[in-house]
């Protein structure tokens, strides 16, 4: 335990830290700072910079971090991105993530890598913060075929001590009965911004009524009827995939899916294609009157979407 606080932060400064991360609006002002970085030793080829780390106001187009509770970050940030552009690009595809609301700290863990907090060194997540946010959502990203990523593996992070980030909000708060969680491809807000965000991040985009919707090994399989599609993006998909078109929500088959439990109508699917298997990533029912839908399929042709890696949909 010694040893982090040897490579973090002086004892003077603890209280300063867990203040500013969850009290203060903005962070201690200052153009720059000296970077003493903090290498862990399971993991032995992590950077160290000589240089300086740069004091920036984290910018408002920086959608997963601009709301976290301080206003200035450091650059280069603590997963070695050096430039604005470049966070931008790896953050934006952690948005999604927090609107299925996994856990309560899955921003604060984020961000403290990617938009860290300015003070005199970098300040890492505690190894139980990374633990608790990755057993939560980890789940949820293997629905979309996406496994927890190496560069957040949590035996890199600090022990808990008084000088690492700790976890804010225990899940273990809850004492009523519990209740199935909605199926995350049907858990979405009928809003423009978060269906353009679906949008971006899917493979694919369709118009299309459903025949029927069966389980699979775990899955829910649901199997378009032949009626004629409309496609508003179509990626990968192939004419012989349309012709009989299947769409498999991943574990699926116990979780609540409102959206499936009327086929009646028309159905906007978005997904992604995984290996030779189409998956569901978001479903929303065709309302026609929802002006935020028409909203959103008005501007899906001409949209620029951003050009990030995308780690979870």
């Amino acid at each position: 335990m010694e040893q982090y606080g040897k490579r973090l932060l002086p004892q003077k400064l603890v209280a300063m830290v867990l203040g500013l991360l969850f009290a203060l609006p903005s962070a201690v002002s200052a153009e720059e700072y000296d970077y003493y970085s903090w290498q862990s030793d399971n993991n032995p080829n992590s950077r160290v910079y000589p240089k300086a780390a740069q004091c920036i106001d984290i910018p408002a187009d920086l959608r997963l971090c601009y709301t976290v509770g301080y206003k200035k970050m450091r650059l280069p940030n603590l997963l070695d991105h050096e430039s604005m552009p470049e966070v931008r690009q790896q953050a934006g595809s952690w948005v999604p993530l927090l609107a299925k609301r996994c856990h309560a700290d899955t921003q604060v863990f984020l961000c403290s890598l990617f938009a860290p907090i300015c003070l005199d060194r970098p300040i890492y997540p505690c190894r139980s913060l990374c633990e608790a946010v990755r057993d939560s959502c980890a789940p949820i990203m293997e629905t979309y075929g996406f496994p927890w990523p190496e560069m957040l593996q949590c035996e890199q992070f600090p022990i808990d001590n008084d000088l690492c980030i700790p976890t804010q909000f225990s899940s273990n708060q809850a004492t009523v009965a519990p209740v199935p969680k909605v199926c995350p491809p049907c858990d979405n807000e009928l809003k423009a911004d978060i269906i353009m965000e679906h949008f971006c991040a899917s493979d694919f985009v369709l118009k299309m009524k459903i025949k029927e919707v069966k389980r699979e090994l775990g899955d829910r399989k649901v199997i378009a009827a032949q009626k004629k599609k409309k496609i508003l993006k179509m990626g990968p998909l192939r004419k012989k995939d349309l012709k009989k078109l299947v769409v498999y929500i991943k574990n699926g088959a116990n979780c609540p899916c409102h959206q499936l439990d009327n086929l009646n109508t028309n159905f906007l699917i978005m997904g992604r294609k995984l290996d030779q298997q189409l998956l569901l990533m978001s479903i929303y029912k065709w309302e026609k009157k929802s002006k935020e839908l028409r909203f959103a399929v008005k501007y899906m042709k001409s949209y620029q979407c951003p050009t990030y890696h995308t780690v979870f949909q």
